[in-house]
């Protein structure tokens, strides 16, 4: 059986062992969990007590008709069930219209249809998965912070509004834009883009396309991520990086639901469902020069905060018993974390979130021989603040908690002074003075911000 998260469970009854893994093949690209049985007797025993989103059943087995497991076996609410046969007949054909069948296909079955019954009984599963099954699209979690985020996106996955998501790197940002698209039937693709993976200068053409001619080097007309996503969801990952520029054609395609590519002159209309995110505070990105307001609101019709693995620590076996299980599956293995394990795991600060303990637990995997993986495989790490917040002690010096404050407010800034300046409430000139000042004093190490080339206008 090969198993994927919040994915549709699909029963294949057939007696060729090829059919049953080509089939499979196309399952697990779908993310569908697949049985397969090779008789009719397998299959009841194999379905008893349990239910299903796609029956798919030869029309004749070594021990009987497929066609007497269609009313037997249970489908969930949409479930379907598909009959699939080498000897086609008026006979089987008018059964099929008979029975609950919804696809009578005829082997050699097109790959193309295989793959269309499982996207429809993996949005199927993912339909009915409720929140109390710690499972949404690729995201995993139980706590009060991931069932209250799990159904706000299934609240707005149908809805046609803008969606913006933060929360910190490695938290699920992508996986949460993902399954909203596949709960909101639209017909378009998911397409994902990280503003802050291309170049400034490309990415006007990456988003919007480009003419042929309309620079050096576009030797034919491109479609754009807008125009690749039509009818679907453009996910646009880490907005606060993109070019001031390019938010304000940004803007501008949102309200006229249509653009014009670099370089032309015709304007297309582009109807397309926008999930943004940032792993920045947007009101402090505002403050800092990094995202236009004007922007910012139109694309924050419906915020969802995902929260961090230090604030859901009740999650962290439950993801570490998945991951493993992944592996164990792709392995062949049978390893598992031992009980003070999983306590140390769950006391680790994990400032990469989710995506951190991943890496960690695959590394455990490798390193251990044995099946159960012992504490002093996984050490903890200390606790830190990864949530852009400065802390002091009592008692620390007033300059000091001053400097402090200054540098990490710069750091979040991008060094911009008259940012920083603007967010402090002080002026860009003071703090060129305070800079000269540590500089002077031998306070700015290397990990400090120190761009002093000139000096800053009154």
């Amino acid at each position: 059986m090969i198993y994927s998260q919040d994915a549709g469970d699909v029963l294949l009854v057939d007696g060729s062992a090829e059919f049953r893994s080509a089939v499979a093949r196309i399952a697990h690209a779908s993310s569908c969990n697949i049985t397969s049985a090779a008789t009719l007797e397998a299959a009841r025993q194999i379905a008893v007590g349990r239910r299903f989103d796609l029956l798919l059943v030869d029309a004749i087995l070594p021990d009987g008709s497929g066609f007497d497991l269609v009313d037997e076996i249970d489908l969930n609410s949409h479930g379907k069930a598909a009959v699939v046969t080498g000897s086609p007949s008026l006979e089987t054909a008018i059964r099929a219209v008979r029975t609950a069948v919804v696809e009578y296909l005829i082997k050699p079955v097109a790959a193309k249809a295989l793959s269309k019954l499982m996207e429809e009984a993996h949005v199927c599963g993912l339909t009915r998965r409720s929140p109390e099954t710690g499972r949404f699209g690729g995201m995993i979690g139980r706590s009060p912070g991931m069932l209250e985020l799990f159904e706000q996106a299934r609240r707005v996955a149908s809805l046609d509004v803008c969606v913006f998501l933060h929360g910190e790197s490695g938290t699920g940002k992508e996986l949460v834009a993902r399954a909203m698209h596949e709960l909101s039937g639209r017909a378009g693709r998911f397409v994902a883009v990280n503003c802050g993976a291309i170049a400034p200068d490309l990415l006007s053409s990456q988003l919007f396309g480009h003419e042929r001619g309309s620079f050096t080097g576009a030797v034919q007309s491109h479609a754009g991520f807008f125009e690749q996503a039509v009818d679907g969801t453009l996910f646009l990952d880490e907005i606060t990086e993109m070019p001031a520029e390019l938010q304000v054609f940004l803007l501008r395609v949102l309200e006229a639901h249509a653009l014009t590519r670099v370089g032309g002159t015709r304007e297309i209309p582009v109807e397309v469902r926008v999930v943004a995110a940032s792993n920045r505070d947007p009101l402090q990105a505002i403050a800092c020069g990094r995202l236009r307001p004007d922007l910012y609101y139109r694309l924050v019709e419906f915020p969802i905060e995902i929260p961090p693995l230090r604030d859901r620590r009740e999650d962290i076996p439950l993801l570490v018993r998945h991951f493993l299980a992944r592996l164990n599956e792709r392995h062949g293995t049978s390893r598992r974390f031992d009980a003070d394990s999983l306590r140390r795991l769950s006391e680790c600060a994990w400032p990469g979130n989710v995506r951190e303990l991943r890496h960690v637990v695959q590394r455990h995997y490798i390193l251990s021989d044995e099946d159960l993986i012992a504490a002093t495989v996984a050490p903890p790490r200390p606790m830190t603040d990864t949530d852009g917040s400065v802390r002091f002690s009592v008692g620390m010096k007033f300059v000091d908690v001053e400097r402090e404050m200054l540098l990490q407010t710069l750091a979040s800034c991008g060094q911009n002074k008259r940012h920083a300046a603007r967010v402090l409430g002080i002026t860009a000139k003071t703090i060129y003075n305070r800079l000269q000042r540590y500089r002077s004093q031998g306070l700015l190490g290397s990990g400090k911000p120190a761009t002093l080339a000139a000096p800053m206008p009154p």
